[in-house]
């Protein structure tokens, strides 16, 4: 299976692009390593990224990555590596790690995410075991995942400053894979040990808007590291609060926005002739899972919502209510699998890229939301390219190029052979850890005083 067709249209412009990252790459990878010594990544995080050819940037980072199952487990040893390091940035000293799930044990794939996480983890050489916030979790209790693979939830407890399970299981680092769409949990608050990702990156307190903002500056100071117009790598974005969808509030103020900003798009459109029709992606400023999203192409669209289109937009995960929504520029996916449109969702532990998939959906559009029902996911190393061209790789030295990916932290590329899509990986790379380090800006500006 090929990685991702790129409408010839606007292949040109990507390897364009491609070529500009890699003539950069040392430059590049000596910037990465002076933020990381300056800023502390995440424990871990996935990014969404759109590719339109001309543009290519990140759309969305998750703190609380949910779809490990999604992997190729045959690089297992890759992401082993990363969580060593995480753990120890962490407690230099953990022998054992205390997972807090969501508490949706009827999802058997979410469960299966859970199971691949530990699965990590323990290999890495940490004791792992599961610490349910579900009220309904009342004594260890055995789940079956999606594939068949056991997991023991065990109640979380709490004795002072300290989280724990009934045996007295207690180690240093508690690490959430729970985004705190329900709140924050007071058997959470004010404990001794370290909570990874931080409590304030959960979505009762964090805004998609704050991590847009942090992405603002990364994105600035790397297009002058390489030269770049900022505007191919960073989205266009601006919140609205005061919404009620199901009253029509603040309608005409979220739809004076979209006409704002579609014209901003379509100025930009004009400067570097790009003849598609500018359009807008409204989603709720706080959330996960691809609710309360829909792609807009006229203000008139917001003013004519229908019934369902409100109700979709007004509440999104755990029922919370939409007050706030980020309008951010919309970037066509103009890669396929299959025929079907795609976009490339990179995992990170720490500072490491440790692989991805492509998110597929064969019954979306390339300017619609492809986290919906109906969409598939194809590993990132399934995607490596076979022979098929005289200027192709092998598949063999392609797998083998796509190890050194994660063996070394850093996607490695093909000088000798510019049209390797091994170099596509590597860009994938880069825009994921401009967001990631996107994200560890914005945990530190919005940490507790």
């Amino acid at each position: 299976m090929n990685l991702p067709a790129i409408s010839p249209a606007y292949l040109p412009q990507l390897q364009e692009f491609e070529r500009k990252i890699l003539r950069n790459q040392i430059k590049i990878e000596a910037w990465f390593r002076q933020q990381w010594s300056e800023h502390q990544p995440p424990f871990y995080g996935s990014v969404d990224i759109r590719n339109a050819g001309y543009k290519m940037a990140s759309i969305d980072m998750n703190l609380f990555p949910g779809g490990f199952n999604n992997l190729n487990p045959d690089f297992i040893q890759l992401s082993v590596h990363a969580a060593q390091d995480a753990v120890e940035r962490s407690c230099p000293q953990a022998k054992s790690v205390l997972i807090v799930p969501e508490n949706h044990t009827r999802n058997t794939f979410y469960l299966q995410n859970v199971y691949a996480l530990s699965n990590i983890l323990h290999t890495a050489g940490f004791e792992v075991r599961l610490g349910s916030l579900n009220p309904e979790i009342t004594e260890p209790t055995e789940f079956e995942t999606a594939l068949g693979n056991k997991i023991l939830l065990e109640p979380l407890l709490r004795t002072r400053g300290r989280v724990h399970l009934a045996d007295g299981f207690s180690p240093c680092l508690v690490l959430l894979n729970n985004d705190l769409s329900a709140g924050i949990p007071e058997i959470l608050r004010d404990i001794s040990q370290t909570v990874l990702p931080p409590l304030h990156g959960g979505w009762t307190t964090r805004r998609k808007t704050s991590h847009f903002a942090a992405y603002d500056k990364v994105a600035e100071d790397f297009a002058k590291l390489i030269d770049i117009d900022v505007w191919h790598i960073n989205p266009y974005f601006e919140q609205i609060s005061g919404l009620n969808f199901q009253e029509h509030e603040g309608e005409d103020i979220l739809a004076d926005a979209v006409e704002r900003m579609l014209a901003k798009i379509q100025a930009k459109y004009d400067e570097k002739g790009i003849t598609d029709k500018p359009f807008v992606i409204v989603k709720a400023d706080a959330g996960t899972y691809g609710m309360g999203v829909m792609s807009v192409k006229s203000a008139e669209e917001i003013r004519r919502l229908n019934r369902k289109n409100r109700n979709k937009m007004a509440k999104v995960k755990e029922g919370l209510e939409v007050t706030e929504v980020i309008v951010q520029e919309g970037i066509y996916t103009y890669e396929t699998l299959n025929g079907a449109v795609s976009e490339p969702v990179v995992y990170m532990m720490d500072r490491f890229v440790i692989g991805g998939f492509f998110r597929v959906h064969e019954g979306r559009g390339v300017d619609e939301n492809l986290n919906a029902t109906g969409m598939s996911f194809v590993p990132l190393d399934q995607a490596i390219p076979v022979a098929e061209r005289e200027d192709s790789v092998d598949e063999e030295r392609c797998k083998r190029i796509f190890a050194q990916w994660d063996a070394l932290g850093v996607p490695q590329t093909s000088a000798e052979n510019p049209d390797c899509e091994c170099n596509r990986l590597y860009i994938y790379g880069v825009m994921a850890r401009l967001s990631l380090l996107a994200a560890s800006l914005e945990l530190e500006q919005t940490a507790p005083k």
